[in-house]
């Protein structure tokens, strides 16, 4: 999309609070993300993407046996991706684009979306995570990626499965009086 942004990861403690709900869960962790980054007058966006099966949350596999339990436990179902999207502007003197807000400002939402995974084998799911793909993923596949081979449909948004459901987000910058496209390059 050509737009201008920084990235800057932040280092927090992605485990779920006991009897927390996953939509509750993933707002949680995007509107700690971005907080934990906004710099006086900055906008920060933070994210957090999760695959839930059953009402369970599988996030990222800690290692290829748990990535490829995971996939084998979605494949041939439906799940839901839920993304978190959250923005966060702290009060101050920055200036710049955007322009410097005298209050703290802050909206967040989240978005689903159902996935149906392909029937797999367990010689296709160790094929899979041999590649090394499902690392570093929720429920342990990547779309934009070689997982779009195993995936059978999407209902809902595409750019949430992959990580940013961007028609969500826009919506968030128009809340705080933005416009997306006006921090393209």
């Amino acid at each position: 999309m050509g737009l201008r942004f920084a990235v800057r990861p932040v280092d927090l403690d992605e485990t779920p609070f006991e009897g927390e709900a996953p939509d509750a869960y993933v707002l949680r962790l995007a509107r700690e993300k971005a907080a934990a980054k906004a710099a006086p007058g900055e906008l920060v966006l933070g994210a957090d993407t999760t695959v839930v099966l059953d009402g369970e949350i599988l996030g990222k596999p800690a290692d290829p046996a748990e990535a490829r339990d995971m996939l084998a436990r979605i494949a041939g179902r439906e799940h839901t991706v839920l993304t978190g999207v959250a923005l966060h502007q702290a009060a101050g003197l920055a200036g710049g684009n955007p322009p410097a807000s005298e209050e703290e400002r802050r909206t967040a939402a989240v978005e689903s979306t159902r996935v149906v995974m392909a029937p797999l084998s367990a010689a296709e799911i160790a094929w899979y995570v041999d590649t090394g793909e499902p690392l570093d993923k929720a429920g342990s596949y990547a779309i934009q990626g070689i997982g779009a081979l195993i995936v059978e449909s999407v209902h809902g948004n595409y750019s949430n499965v992959v990580g940013l459901p961007l028609p969500l987000t826009g919506q968030l910058f128009s809340r705080l009086g933005y416009e997306l496209l006006d921090f393209r390059s």
